[in-house]
């Protein structure tokens, strides 16, 4: 049985996404064992201060601490290509290619009616918004390759068709450097579908 305020520590990293109880324990025990106060309190602080200073860009939804975000401020990128994604993560990761020089438009979400999640409680109007100007030449649908991720691309582009607007969605198939065989049915058929030529 753990003291009030180490229960309350414990509980509150479970909170986090893929933290369970074990995890959480270690981390707690970690932060309490192994770190000093002012460390402890430097982290604490931190959180405090992005929480505090963190705000959704107004033009693309990405989290950031300034408005408009580095990204849709910056005159070297493509205002002309918005690249569709469900989280900042998804932000970090078309990034870390230094492939894309457009910009970005974040969801927060994808549509799942399962779980009460409608088309007004992810960032879609938003994008509607930034397409009215004409600016747009094409939106490419970069949601996750899940059932939800899809259903939310293709209705998407159905809201997009009465724009003047070219709509793509990211190939999907086998990962650079794994095996055939190892592949299933659904990536197999998703890499056939998006072949291209050489």
């Amino acid at each position: 049985m753990h003291a009030a305020s180490i229960e309350s520590l414990i509980e509150s990293f479970e909170q986090l996404p893929g933290v369970g109880r074990k995890s959480a324990e270690r981390i707690a025990f970690y932060i309490l064992e192994r770190m000093s106060t002012d460390e402890a309190l430097a982290m604490a602080n931190s959180i405090a201060e992005a929480k505090q200073k963190t705000k959704f860009c107004s033009v693309c939804q990405n989290l950031t601490d300034t408005d408009p975000c580095k990204i849709c401020s910056s005159p070297k990128r493509d205002k002309s290509v918005i690249c569709v994604v469900e989280s900042p993560e998804d932000v970090n990761a078309l990034e870390a290619t230094n492939e894309f020089h457009g910009v970005y438009h974040v969801l927060h979400g994808a549509l799942s009616p399962m779980d009460g999640i409608t088309p007004d409680d992810i960032k879609i109007n938003e994008l509607l918004l930034r397409l009215a100007g004409g600016e747009v030449k094409e939106v490419i649908m970069a949601t996750n390759p899940t059932v939800k991720g899809t259903a939310t691309a293709v209705y998407i582009s159905k809201l997009l068709a009465p724009f003047d607007v070219r709509v793509t969605r990211i190939a999907h198939g086998i990962p650079v450097g794994s095996d055939l065989e190892y592949a299933d049915k659904v990536t197999l058929i998703k890499a056939l579908e998006g072949r291209r030529e050489m």
